[in-house]
């Protein structure tokens, strides 16, 4: 019988924690905080009791926590610690998680743009529709088959180019969803959720009173408040020359901090979809083609 039991998660998770502490601590120098350098030190960096201070705790307790012991800071002194240590974004992220705490999630308050990389992606994916989606759901930017298959956003302006205001006032683009119902309720619960930080945004505000005054059923649905957390599904479109399309719809969080997504749909051999698709754009005239990002790179207001 095996005596030796491996260590816990939460005593690996603690030892981590010390170490991550101790190593951002032994990186700055008393200048760095505002302190006099004094005299030389035997070691480098910050003395525990100099982060402590300035972190507003108690030297033994922050000792404790260096030391990898069941201490449970709160997220205030997880503030204050990584305030002290001068922590940027991914590493206060990465303290948070270590302390077994959700990581504050700030809003996004900076113009949204598409960048170079996430510009070639969409370029190369030539028979999927894709587009980039704002965290307000602004259609930032898409690739020809995405324009080819919903239609231009290039033609359209501010409010106009946001999913939700096109699922819920657009004749032309409910027309192409077929089970409408079902998707735009589907629809709703995400946007739901995914708006839930931003409660409280004017431009939040201002486009759920659009689509109040504008649209019976989402008068009727959004003060049921539902929510859905779903990234992938199946739609089918019918296109007003191919017919009925099936694919299959994923959504990509891009990881820097702007809460936008990439959209991908992907024709399906149901319904002859990959052909179909393929025939819709061979036939489409070059001059359809929409720009591949909006120009500014800004999201529409």
């Amino acid at each position: 019988m095996n005596l030796h039991r491996p260590p816990a998660v939460d005593d690996i998770r603690s030892r981590e924690l010390g170490a991550f502490l101790r190593s951002r601590r032994e990186r700055l120098a008393p200048v760095d905080v505002g302190l006099p350098a004094g005299a030389r030190r035997r070691t480098p960096g910050l003395r525990r009791e100099e982060v402590a201070m300035i972190a507003g705790v108690g030297t033994t307790w922050y000792t404790w926590l260096e030391q990898g012991r069941d201490v449970k800071p709160s997220n205030e002194t997880l503030r204050a610690i990584g305030e002290a240590l001068r922590l940027d974004a991914a590493e206060t992220h990465h303290l948070y998680v270590l302390a077994g705490r959700q990581p504050p999630n700030p809003r996004p308050t900076q113009p949204e743009r598409v960048d170079e990389a996430l510009r070639h992606t969409l370029t190369s994916l030539t028979i999927q529709p894709a587009y980039v989606m704002g965290r307000r759901w602004d259609v930032l930017a898409w690739n020809r088959a995405a324009a080819v298959v919903f239609g231009d956003y290039g033609a359209l302006d501010g409010d106009a180019r946001n999913i939700m205001h096109l699922l819920f006032t657009d004749q032309d683009y409910r027309r192409l969803l077929v089970d409408w119902r079902e998707l735009a309720r589907t629809a709703l619960g995400r946007f739901r959720a995914e708006s839930a930080k931003y409660i409280g945004d004017p431009d939040f505000e201002r486009l759920i009173a659009l689509l109040t005054a504008a649209s019976p059923e989402f008068r009727a649905w959004w003060p049921e408040r539902d929510v859905i957390r779903q990234l992938s599904g199946v739609k089918t479109i019918r296109h007003p020359v191919a017919g009925d399309l099936t694919f299959e719809h994923m959504s990509f969080s891009i990881d820097d901090g702007s809460d936008m997504k990439l959209i991908v749909y992907t024709p399906l051999a149901a319904q002859d979809s990959v052909a179909k698709m393929a025939a819709l754009l061979r036939s489409a005239p070059a001059a359809e083609a929409p720009m591949t990002s909006c120009e500014a790179g800004d999201a529409p207001v």
